[in-house]
């Protein structure tokens, strides 16, 4: 499997947001949500977060993975 990353506008709502005040800059997270456009006029996307699940093993913000027999950090 491999890793790809992006920026996007989010928005949490109720239990979501908890979650997020207590994560840290670096954390790496699972979101499930939907995409929606930010406005009528505005075709931007934006990711709802229905649900957020931290991720262990990425202290200092970094996550060995192994793949094909070798390692990558980042």
């Amino acid at each position: 499997m491999r890793q790809v990353g992006c920026e996007i506008a989010c928005i949490a709502l109720g239990m979501p947001t908890g979650l997020l005040n207590v994560a840290r800059l670096g954390d790496w997270l699972t979101v499930k949500g939907f995409l929606a456009a930010k406005s009528l006029k505005s075709r931007i996307p934006v990711l709802h977060v229905k649900e957020i699940e931290f991720q262990e093993g990425n202290e200092n913000g970094f996550q060995t993975e192994k793949q094909d027999g070798w390692q990558e950090e980042g």
